[in-house]
């Protein structure tokens, strides 16, 4: 049998080399992978740091909710891992998770207020479709998160899939003093989901009675004024 020349063994050692680096690869991607998620989960800043570096990618998505690592951040209030992803100019602020979750409206549902603050300067919106951060906020009843995006022009009553209503949310979730800021800010109470349900009506289910008494009074305050406003003044003469 003919013996290989030594350029056909150093060729056969490079391929057999190479295929190893090959087949190494996906388990490599896979474990940068978990590692990230893992580290975002635990707010170990300094490996997502070390894995942006490497090239990362800090909008991958995890498979099962669709979380980005910022998304992910807010729902474990990985603060110091959120300032880390902010700092990058590749992190997509605004991206939804397949239930339409986004990093602000998480952050608005923990009652996270330094979290809701740090987003709205980096220019997160307020608004979209749908679920909206200030359905979050409103069902968590943090009135300071509340003001921050009323300040930010949020639509005091962006409707839900199902015509839901933040002022809704507050009044099924008890937290009266929330229902009575959003109305003050001209939330309307003569809204109906889809349900056929208004605010008062979510507040009755939910037995929250002084919610539900409160807004019967303002709504029967807010229709004797504009019946006075239709009634033309008598004059003594």
């Amino acid at each position: 049998m003919t013996k290989p020349f030594p350029f056909q063994k150093t060729v056969c050692r490079f391929l057999f080399f190479f295929m190893a680096v090959l087949a190494a690869l996906p388990s490599a991607k896979a474990g940068s992978f978990d590692d990230w998620f893992i580290a975002v989960k635990n707010d170990q800043a300094g490996k997502v740091k070390e894995l942006l570096k490497k090239g990362f990618d800090p909008n991958a998505i995890e498979p099962k909710r669709g979380d980005t690592g910022l998304i992910l951040a807010m729902r474990e209030n990985s603060m110091d891992v959120m300032a880390v992803l902010l700092s990058d100019k590749r992190t997509k602020i605004d991206t939804e998770a397949f239930n339409g979750d986004n990093a602000l409206m998480i952050a608005c549902y923990n009652a996270n207020e330094k979290a809701v603050k740090t987003l709205l300067d980096k220019g997160a919106k307020v608004n979209k479709n749908g679920w909206a951060p200030l359905h979050y906020a409103a069902a968590s009843g943090n009135n300071q998160i509340v003001r921050m995006l009323l300040e930010k022009d949020a639509f005091i009553d962006a409707v839900s899939p199902n015509a839901t209503t933040p002022i809704m949310m507050a009044a099924r979730n008890g937290h009266i003093y929330t229902v009575k800021l959003l109305h003050d800010n001209g939330a309307d109470l003569t809204l109906k989901n889809q349900r056929g349900y208004s605010a008062i009506d979510f507040a009755n289910e939910n037995k929250n009675t002084d919610i539900a008494k409160g807004l019967e009074y303002r709504l029967k305050k807010e229709a004797d004024l504009e019946k006075r406003k239709n009634v033309l003044p008598q004059f003594p003469f």
